[in-house]
């Protein structure tokens, strides 16, 4: 798996353990992502791929490294894709 590949697997993985925010946007914590058994499974440095997602700036966290156990409560956002929040506001309606 390219990096492409992997910040795409990376997406849809964010999607399904967080929680969609108002702007379309997703959260979840490094700790739930990390210790997700399809995630270990899926990913073979997970640290990576999320710098190299940061690095695209397609989601955000607070720092450049993280660390299991001492960041697992900090909270990756995956940035809404353009149109998600319309999409989202016409599905809850």
């Amino acid at each position: 798996m390219n990096v492409e590949e992997e910040v795409g697997r990376l997406k849809e993985e964010i999607k399904r353990l967080g929680k969609i925010q108002d702007d379309g946007s997703y959260k979840v914590t490094f700790g739930v992502l990390f210790n997700d058994d399809k995630c270990a499974n899926i990913f073979e440095a997970l640290v990576g791929t999320l710098r190299a997602a940061k690095k695209r700036k397609v989601l955000t966290y607070d720092g450049e490294l993280l660390l299991q156990g001492v960041h697992d409560n900090v909270e990756i956002v995956l940035k809404p894709t353009p149109g998600a929040a319309a999409t989202e506001a016409v599905a809850k309606n």
